[in-house]
């Protein structure tokens, strides 16, 4: 696929289950996770966003824009992609979270394919038949849509692609590279497993 894509990494949240530390900072063998995830998506897009809420500065460190959300409150990943959206130049978005850090390194090459294939408006990967709706790829034209689900009170990411041309894309060949890291717990099992 020949169109330019802006990647977003979603750091937006809380941390809440990670003890209320910001999950993209937290360490995993010896780097922060964001670090990890940088290194295996920015070389699949033209350009990378970071949408963060807090510790802008430290996330500004890794030399990429950092980006807030454009609604309070911490609304979930679909405001980071919102905001994205708005300031993104490209037609086409892709977002991952900063806590898979060994996400496949030919997600957006797969997931564009299927999304200029089908002519869908966004793509999603999925292992088995369960969808990892923030491993996505979406056209900057639905930002007006996207905005109007925000404004009457829309959170749920599922329920908004409910009302999208959506692609579910295959990964079983890479079911563990979307491993995440929620906990405190989850974070050591991954320090210990390798």
């Amino acid at each position: 696929m020949s169109s330019a894509i802006t990647g977003v990494i979603l750091a937006g949240g809380q941390g809440r289950r990670m003890g209320g530390v910001d999950k993209g900072l937290r360490e995993l063998r010896g780097k922060p996770m964001i670090e990890w995830v940088l290194e295996r998506f920015a070389p699949q897009v033209d350009s990378v966003f970071i949408n963060a809420n807090q510790n802008l500065e430290l996330y500004a460190r890794f030399g990429h824009s950092v980006i807030t959300d454009e609604i309070g409150g911490y609304a979930g990943p679909l405001a980071g992609l919102q905001s994205a959206l708005s300031k993104a130049r490209d037609p086409l978005v892709a977002t991952v979270p900063c806590d898979s850090p060994f996400l496949p390194a030919d997600l957006v090459a797969r997931l564009a394919a299927a999304l200029q294939a089908r002519q869908a408006q966004l793509a999603v990967a999925r292992t088995g038949d369960q969808p990892h709706p923030v491993f996505c790829l979406c056209r900057r034209d639905v930002l007006p849509h996207l905005t109007q689900f925000l404004a009457g009170g829309g959170r749920k990411i599922d329920a908004w692609y409910a009302t999208l041309q959506v692609i579910e894309v295959a990964f079983d060949d890479a079911a563990e590279a979307f491993s995440n890291i929620n906990t405190p717990e989850e974070l050591l099992a991954f320090e210990r497993s390798r």
